[in-house]
């Protein structure tokens, strides 16, 4: 039953109050009217009794105490959908913004997403290949997987967010079946802008559906961005079986609406003044990646969220990496030095990667080599600390190569450029290559037979131009 108030208890903030309310649903969406003006909406963020807080998505300037008419609709926030929102740009709330007029509906789904009975998850297998050699042999991003990208202020997470959208694809040939849903929540005019271009110029819009919140729009909006992505990646992977890779950018952006939202309802605040839900209101978003038993399609998530100074124990990436499975961390040296994309490799990892590597996913040899990569670069950093105390030249010819190598593999390895996309073979050769710049009998995370087969110093010397005493 919709029913009509005429008047309001109170205004603040965002929020609209109303007393004497019966019958309401948590979540509950609400038409708010004013003679002459256009209808606005919102929805029911609180209950105390008969009292109701209810949050308005385009602000509550010009609303009057006396002759406001809230209708509650009866039913919860819904986005319309159809699989023609592929290569159309949204605003938060989830209205087309490129000028290409209304899309045709197929269904209308909870934007809060239905419940998933756990048994019917399947666990996670086969990796999806996003062309960056860093990430797809030493933190393998697995479909279904939630994978976040911490990042920090001024760091490259924007260009690599567009790297991955533009090069990213599924591992077999299947390139009909693969999509990508992007969120961007409170973004500069100039940073949206440059998403889209990116995508047109690639010849990648066709597969990709944007969700833009711009810095200057309502906070309300850019909470229920996320919400509106993900909705449709779910409606993409489970009704028409593609395989949705979700990247959400900046959920630092989010965190703070949030922040600011919870402040307005007088909510007592938590750690750094977040409100105390915070780890189960990201784990509501974050668990909406995976993939469900006799459905072919996969939602798979990268959150990327920048580090207030750098911290990695600040609240928001240590409640992600909480509930995450893994994290890919960008390194401000790395960046200074002139290395891109400047993927920190040693605090990175993909907890997954284990399950979607190696034979019938990439290549036999995927895991020994990250192993031996990973265990070979940790050993540049101490050689790195002896050098500065006892001098290079005194150093012995183990650390020597090890520096080398490390000088080599952050040179060819993780710097990759913008444009480059590189195939999981060329990336598991050019690992092979450089750890062949090293001495045999350091490479202690290999069998013989390993060994044997990719061991080849004097191609790795030619390739790389460096002596080795």
């Amino acid at each position: 039953m919709i029913k009509q108030y005429v008047g309001l208890d109170e205004i603040h903030g965002p929020l609209i109050f109303l007393d004497h309310v019966k019958d309401v649903g948590f979540e509950e969406m609400v038409e708010i009217q004013v003679e002459g003006k256009p209808s606005r909406y919102g929805r029911v963020v609180h209950i105390n009794g008969d009292r109701i807080a209810i949050q308005v998505f385009d602000g509550t300037h010009d609303l009057s105490l006396h002759n406001t008419r809230t209708k509650l609709l009866g039913k919860a926030v819904e986005i319309g959908l159809s699989k023609e929102i592929l290569g159309r740009v949204f605003n938060g709330s989830g209205k087309p913004i490129d000028g290409l007029g209304d899309v045709f509906i197929d269904e209308h789904k909870n934007i809060n997403g239905m419940p998933l009975n756990p048994v019917s998850r399947m666990y996670p297998r086969n990796f999806i290949q996003t062309g960056v050699s860093s990430i797809d042999a030493l933190t393998t991003l697995i479909r279904g997987q939630k994978l976040p990208i911490f990042s920090g202020a001024g760091l490259p997470h924007n260009e690599l967010a567009v790297q991955i959208v533009k090069h990213a694809k599924i591992a077999e040939e299947k390139g009909e079946q693969f999509g990508v849903v992007f969120a961007a929540m409170g973004v500069k005019h100039d940073v949206a802008n440059y998403f889209k271009k990116q995508f047109l110029e690639a010849g990648v819009m066709h597969r990709v559906a944007m969700y833009v919140n711009v810095s200057n729009e309502p906070i309300i909006e850019r909470i229920l961005t996320p919400r509106f992505a993900l909705s449709a990646a779910e409606y993409l992977a489970f009704k028409h079986n593609m395989h949705i890779l979700v990247i959400m950018s900046d959920m630092t952006s989010y965190c703070e609406a949030l922040r600011e939202f919870s402040s307005s309802k007088g909510e007592i605040p938590g750690r750094k003044g977040y409100p105390g839900y915070l780890y189960s209101d990201l784990a509501s978003l974050y668990e909406r990646a995976g993939l469900i038993k006799n459905i072919e399609g996969s939602v798979t998530q990268i959150p990327i969220l920048t580090m207030p100074n750098d911290d990695i124990t600040h609240p928001i990436p240590d409640l992600t990496g909480y509930i995450t499975e893994g994290q890919i961390v960008l390194s401000r040296d790395l960046f200074q030095s002139g290395v891109y994309p400047p993927v920190g490799i040693l605090p990175s990892l993909s907890r997954l990667m284990k399950d979607g590597i190696g034979k019938g996913y990439t290549r036999d040899d995927h895991d020994a080599l990250t192993n031996q990569l990973f265990a070979s670069y940790a050993k540049v950093q101490d050689a790195k600390d002896l050098a500065s105390v006892i001098g290079e030249d005194e150093l012995s010819q183990d650390d020597q190569a090890h520096i080398i190598f490390g000088n080599m593999f952050e040179k060819h390895f993780l710097s990759q450029g913008f444009e480059t996309n590189r195939s999981i073979e060329e990336t598991l050769d050019l690992g092979w290559d450089l750890l062949s710049l090293l001495p045999k009998d350091s490479l202690e995370r290999l069998d013989k037979d390993t060994l044997d087969t990719f061991y080849q110093p004097k191609k790795a010397i030619e390739r790389f131009q460096v002596h080795i005493r």
